[in-house]
């Protein structure tokens, strides 16, 4: 290809991935309500010439759209069979935290933000554009690859609950990739926790607070105490905790007969995870005791951690494909979880790549114009790269 041509070619992508980026940004899709925003994609991909195969993990979540996966089969046709195995996953997802604002997208000084005081929803849009983008150049360009299938989930942002859902005996590809982590271009997540989440109902007895205080078991003196002996913040290098939520009581002149507590446990290390995440309920256990209160708990396993070496084939097929497109590698250990959580739970090797998204879930969300291409040019160098 000329220089000319490879010029054109670009600003023709540039042009593409602005456009379909702001497009998906304004539409509203906070968990739960994807399906707008999944079938645009649905009608962008098919566009292409691709079919788009839609699960029914949204009527079991009670989202409106499933997980939707697009496959392009090995290019040149015909090709070895091993070649289908080096096949590459682009994951990204469709939901956003819910919105404080209607979204409209501007361009301020190289950067896309949210004209109002809201999210831009960059998270993860920013990934679904730099993936469409680069597809859609591979299929009009004809560039050769080992195949690509490209996942897109609903209901990432409570829990991965589409990734959850998704079967991932359809997929044929090896090894995959999201880019969802608010980090600049050239950090590659090896390393996330494994996240215990815990539903707390401290039960005791309603009593006037003025004229028989002595009747009452008040909730909330009981969660205060719990809360009180719970390790909190970062515990470790590895492990943080958190109470986020605290729900209870009926007024002001009543002892409290119920006080719900929502609490987190996270870490790099499973037992330690665990461990902490029992430890928190323990001190429920005896807070409740100690004044007389009966407790209600449930602990869910969000997603289970995982942890990659440098010299892992799905990491060095990445940090090769951020050399190429001109960005140094840089290996990071992440304290959040991602669908690639999900994906690497399964046997699906999944490397987490950061794409420059900044102030994700805030009014000050952004990303600049340079990232987005930059995610691009990355995309096309992984596939370039599984092929060899």
């Amino acid at each position: 290809m000329s220089a000319t041509a490879a010029a054109a070619g670009a600003a023709l992508q540039h042009r593409y991935l602005s456009s379909i980026f702001t497009e998906l940004c304004a539409i509203e899709s906070p968990s739960l309500s994807e399906g707008a925003c999944g079938e645009r994609v649905r009608r962008e991909l098919e566009a292409l010439g691709l079919d788009v195969h839609e699960d029914a993990a949204g009527e079991a979540i009670g989202a409106d759209c499933g997980n939707m996966l697009a496959r392009i089969e090995c290019a040149p046709a015909g090709a070895a069979p091993e070649a289908e195995r080096r096949s590459v996953l682009l994951c990204a997802h469709l939901d956003t935290v819910p919105l404080q604002a209607p979204v409209e997208p501007v361009l301020e000084d190289g950067f896309f933000e949210n004209a109002n005081e809201g999210i831009l929803g960059a998270d993860n849009k920013a990934a679904v554009a730099a993936m469409l983008a680069a597809v859609a150049t591979i299929v009009s360009e004809g560039r050769p690859h080992a195949g690509i299938e490209l996942v897109l989930t609903p209901m990432e942002e409570v829990g991965l609950r589409g990734a959850k859902g998704f079967d991932t005996s359809r997929l044929v590809a090896g090894h995959g990739y999201c880019y969802d982590h608010a980090a600049p271009i050239g950090h590659i997540v090896v390393a996330a926790p494994t996240q215990k989440s815990m539903r707390l109902v401290f039960l005791g007895r309603p009593a006037h607070s003025g004229i028989a205080p002595e009747d009452g078991r008040s909730a909330v003196q009981a969660a205060a105490r719990a809360i009180a002996d719970m390790r909190l913040g970062r515990v470790d290098s590895e492990t943080t905790a958190n109470v986020g939520l605290i729900e209870g009581g009926v007024a002001g002149n009543i002892i409290p007969p119920e006080c719900r507590v929502s609490a987190e446990a996270r870490s790099l290390d499973a037992e330690k995870a665990r461990s902490l995440a029992q430890e928190m309920l323990d001190a429920a256990v005896h807070a409740a005791n100690m004044y007389e209160c009966e407790l209600e708990s449930r602990i869910v396993s969000e997603y289970e951690g995982y942890r990659f070496t440098r010299t892992h084939p799905a990491v060095r097929l990445a940090a090769g494909a951020l050399e190429r497109a001109g960005y140094e590698p840089t290996y990071i250990q992440s304290g959040g979880g991602a669908d690639a959580n999900v994906f690497n739970l399964a046997g699906v090797p999944c490397v987490n790549l950061c794409n420059g998204m900044a102030a994700i879930h805030t009014p000050d969300e952004h990303i600049s114009v340079a990232d987005l291409d930059g995610m691009t040019r990355v995309t096309l160098e992984l596939v370039a790269g599984a092929c060899n």
